[in-house]
């Protein structure tokens, strides 16, 4: 029987192979890629607010405590914003007159909260606990940044599960004492993976990476 195709078919066959798994190889990099970028993400991208609040003038200008304004972070679930009124304890005062706090005053006069854009923003069927991250050593800093040096508040961390997983996983690389959780600036001890595996025994961390810790 006749030869149907020519020799140099099976090299263009072997070739076509080798393009489409390079091809795929490539979109499952540049998928990686896109999904990290702080595109997707929103990491380190200023949020505009109602109100143009500035951490670093109020906490690393003033050095206001981040318990004074985000009150329930110890105790419950979520940091909490603060009322206008935890405002208004300075502001009534300071800068009582300023155009840029008007927002802040008519709040104030109609009790009407200020509808801030959120910065942080895990999906719903993630859960976390600000409480038990903090009374285990983890501080404000780790997850946050250095709010201390940001006038527009930016998520700093990508907010993803590897990135969660990576300190469940290797929680000594992160814990500091618990008096130090709300400092920002915190220099590390230079034998910090054996302080931290010190400090993991004493406050029973555990390293949690099943599904359920989370995902609930």
């Amino acid at each position: 029987m006749a030869q149907i195709f020519h020799h140099s078919t099976n090299t263009f066959s072997k070739l076509s192979i080798f393009g489409a798994v390079f091809i795929l190889a490539l979109l499952l990099w540049l998928f990686g890629a896109f999904s990290r970028s702080s595109y997707a993400t929103q990491a380190g991208v200023d949020r505009e607010q109602p109100v143009p609040f500035s951490h670093a003038h109020h906490v690393g200008g003033i050095g206001i405590d981040c318990r004074y304004c985000h009150t329930s972070v110890e105790t419950s679930a979520v940091a909490g914003i603060p009322p206008t009124k935890t405002c208004m304890n300075c502001h009534s005062q300071v800068w009582n007159s300023s155009p840029t706090l008007e927002p802040v005053r008519e709040s104030f006069r109609s009790d009407r909260s200020i509808e801030w854009t959120r910065v942080h923003d895990l999906p719903d069927f993630a859960y976390f606990n600000h409480s038990i991250h903090l009374k285990k050593g983890m501080a404000c800093e780790v997850c946050h940044g250095r709010v201390d040096k940001m006038p527009l508040m930016h998520q700093q961390a990508s907010l993803q599960m590897e990135w969660c997983l990576d300190c469940h996983r290797n929680p000594e690389k992160y814990v500091r004492r618990r008096e130090d959780v709300f400092k920002m600036g915190y220099e590390p001890p230079a034998d910090q993976l054996a302080f931290g595996l010190h400090l993991v025994k004493e406050y029973k961390i555990q390293s949690r990476t099943s599904c359920s810790t989370c995902h609930r």
